[in-house]
């Protein structure tokens, strides 16, 4: 989704959402209000901001700033694996394929994130599905490399 549609989902669930000049993080959500650092320079690293923020609004409990409690880095992770779903998915990553995407410059383009967070995403599908993850009648490879094959069909 881009910065724009994830404005409308956030105001859809009657989440107030500012831009300000924030010092040490990019975003930050506190009850219904989600603040975005304003000097982020492109629409895409905001949109992976505030999907982040929005998977700690859907999956996150209580204030998880003191990141030495291992709940709150857990909590941190899921915030971050719900923004991953949301933005990319395997769908995504099948989709961007279907569309011609052969480098991650541009399956992050096409998904409309930025490189690292697609990178991040991947290292995180990779780790949850290992070699290799079956979508429809596809195989979606995390290892060595992304790559996407059509399964073989044999019409006999």
């Amino acid at each position: 989704m881009t910065y724009e549609e994830l404005l409308i989902k956030a105001d859809s669930e009657n989440l107030i959402v500012k831009e300000l000049a924030l010092l040490g993080n990019d975003g930050r959500i506190y009850n219904n209000r989600i603040a975005i650092r304003r000097s982020i320079p492109t629409l895409k690293e905001k949109s992976c901001v505030l999907a982040e923020e929005l998977g700690h609004y859907y999956t996150g409990v209580g204030c998880i700033l003191e990141q030495n409690n291992i709940n709150n880095i857990k909590q941190e992770r899921y915030g971050r694996i719900w923004a991953y779903n949301h933005q990319i998915g395997l769908i995504g990553i099948l989709q961007s394929y279907l569309a011609n995407c052969r480098t991650l410059y541009d399956m992050a383009e096409y998904l409309e994130v930025t490189e690292e967070f697609l990178t991040d995403a991947l290292e995180y599908y990779k780790n949850k599905y290992g070699t290799f993850a079956e979508l429809d009648n596809y195989v979606i490879y995390f290892t060595p490399s992304i790559g996407v094959f059509e399964k073989y069909q044999d019409n006999v």
